[in-house]
């Protein structure tokens, strides 16, 4: 998550202060990230030194900043909105380290770790469609943020599915067979370049 990004387009709305431009980030979000109002602030203070936002002086009253975008600042904006996330290699995914690792452990029933997580996901699943029904119709940033998860966590589940099935297919190999280098390393480093 962005939130430099995010801080960037609430200013694109207009000049307002950190402390509603929290406030509008978390309501923007269907209240699903809540954000450190200091986080805000040292954020605003890194985007106002790369000159990509503005502030007014502080008052001589000791009131708050107001902070506007800037043109790099709107410039920089566009360009985050129309580029896709970066897809080159996949990322660093716990689950997927976890079971990779576990491939070749002795004493570990791969069937099963893989089961516990599947209804750890199935569990998330339930709840995010309870959520999702509790909404109102007019929470719309609360629906997308539920489907979004709904999406990610069925993805999680086929492909627990699948890494079980694709597991059950394989062969058995004796432990003197199994190489701890595989000479495919190199290539497989290549595949998603």
């Amino acid at each position: 998550m962005s939130v430099p990004h995010a801080l960037l387009a609430l200013l694109s709305e207009g000049p307002t202060f950190g402390l509603r431009l929290r406030q509008e980030f978390e309501a923007r979000t269907g209240e699903v990230w809540p954000l450190n109002v200091g986080q805000v602030y040292t954020t605003l203070q890194r985007l106002e030194r790369d000159g990509l936002v503005e502030s007014d002086e502080e008052g001589a009253d000791g009131s708050q900043k107001r902070y506007r975008i800037t043109a790099a600042g709107a410039t920089e904006l566009a360009t985050w909105l129309h580029t896709p996330p970066d897809t080159a290699l996949p990322p660093r995914d716990e689950l997927i380290i976890k079971v990779l690792v576990s491939l070749r452990l002795p004493g570990v029933d791969l069937h099963e770790v893989l089961q516990v997580h599947r209804r750890h996901f199935v569990e998330a699943m339930q709840h995010c469609t309870q959520i999702k029904a509790r909404a109102t119709d007019d929470d719309l940033e609360l629906a997308l943020v539920a489907d979004a998860e709904l999406f990610r966590l069925d993805a999680v589940v086929r492909w627990l599915d699948a890494a079980d099935s694709r597991l059950k297919r394989r062969p058995v190999r004796k432990p003197d067979e199994v190489a701890v280098s595989s000479p495919r390393s190199a290539r497989k480093a290549t595949v998603w370049g």
